[in-house]
Formats: C-alpha cells, structure tokens, sequence
C-alpha cells in the first residue's frame, strides 16, 4: 500500500482504504507544540491524536515533584486509543517532547469505527500493548540500568520515531524524562559527546554514532525494538 495516498502516520497510513475514508472528514491538522500538555492524567479524552512528525512523551508526576517517562508516540501510532477501547480516561500525563505535527481526531469518531471494523480494532488493540510493553520496560530500566546506557536507549528511541539524527532537546527536559537533575543530564551527554557519539549545541543533539550509541544503550532499547516490530510490523 502506498502510505502517501493516506497520511504520513504510519498506523493511519497502514488502514484499508474503507476505514481511512471514514475517518478522513473528520481528520484536522494541528502543530504539536514543544512542552503543549495534551492531556493530565484523570482527563477525559476527547480527542485523539495522530503524530505526522514530533514525539509526545507520556508521563508520570512523582509526589516528589519528580517527573517519570514511561513511554512515547510518535508517526508510528497514536495518543488516545484507548478511549475507543477500555475507558476515555487518561491514566498519564501527555506532554509533546519534540514539536511538530499531528492529525486529530475527536474520540467518537475513533470509537465507532473501532465498533464497526474489526481490523481497525486489532489495530488500536497491538498499538496499546506497545504502550504498555514500553511502560514495563521503562520501569525496569529505570531501577537497573545506569544513567548513560538509559540516556542512549532514551535517544535512540526519539531517533526512531523522528527519523532523523538531529533532535531538538534540551537537557532540563531529558532530565524531567528520565527523573534526574538536568547536571547529571550534562555530566553523561558529555560523556557521550567525548566519546564521538554524539554532538550537543545550544538545545539540539546530533547523533554522530549510531552503532556506537546502540553498543552503550541498555538491552531495553533492542527490547521494545524487537517488540514494536512484532506488534507494527503491517504499519
């Protein structure tokens, strides 16, 4: 299937021609605006979201004032699934990591055709397990593995979903991701930086090293990899 002909959201892209025309009248454009929260947690969701380009971040506020990533959305899927599936009711914190752009959609429109098409249905049911699956991993790595392999897995992630080497981030906001203070942020990127596998400028970091940065990441990068191949593959 030619994704141009639909959109470039890859789960939008991979639907039966039948199921994009049903949703494509109501389908608008929005800019996904760096730190934009989407949603808090206890929210209802009204409205569903699809990344053209960008990351959306979905996280949890620490008592602390700590904040924890447990997962991300970007082209490959979407951000409010679940409320044509199992309750409209956010359980996180949506908040764009990356600016950029996305289809919307209202939530009634996404429930009746996931009541309607059973493949649609199977659709938003794989992506979900994802969400989780990446919930999961996030809160092993997070107790298990060291500041450096977690900020390589972190930025091979983003790298993923951007398609692009160069991501627009600041270390204050890595830090708010990862649940560390945005010095510890600055001690591993130059640890990073000074082993050539990455470049650090006024908000924005280049990977420089691809290879080297999936050696100094965790297993959990390749762990959700392998994972959202299993359950996207047809996307």
């Amino acid at each position: 299937m030619d994704q141009s002909l639909h959109s470039p959201n890859h789960l939008l892209a991979s639907l039966s021609t039948a199921d994009f025309d049903t949703l494509r009248p109501h389908l608008r454009t929005e800019q996904l605006r760096h730190e934009a929260v989407l949603y808090e947690v206890g929210d209802d969701i009204s409205s569903a979201y699809f990344p053209h380009i960008g990351v959306i971040s979905l996280v949890v506020n620490l008592a602390s004032g700590e904040t924890i990533e447990t997962g991300m959305v970007g082209r490959d899927g979407l951000l409010g699934g679940s409320a044509a599936l199992n309750g409209r009711v956010s359980l996180n914190k949506a908040i764009v990591q990356i600016a950029g752009a996305a289809s919307v959609l209202d939530c009634r429109h996404l429930e009746t055709l996931a009541n309607t098409s059973v493949a649609f249905r199977m659709t938003l049911n794989r992506y979900e397990q994802l969400i989780l699956i990446q919930a999961q991993q996030s809160a092993a790595c997070n107790i298990t593995h060291t500041l450096e392999a977690r900020l390589a897995r972190w930025l091979l992630r983003c790298r993923d979903l951007m398609d692009s080497n160069d991501l627009a981030l600041t270390q204050e906001f890595i830090g708010q991701m990862l649940g560390v203070r945005r010095s510890s942020v600055s001690v591993t990127s130059g640890t990073l930086q000074t082993a050539g596998l990455i470049r650090y400028n006024r908000g924005n970091i280049r990977i420089l090293d691809l290879g080297g940065l999936r050696d100094a990441a965790c297993e959990c990068y390749q762990t959700v990899k392998l994972q959202s191949d299993r359950l996207l593959g047809a996307f």
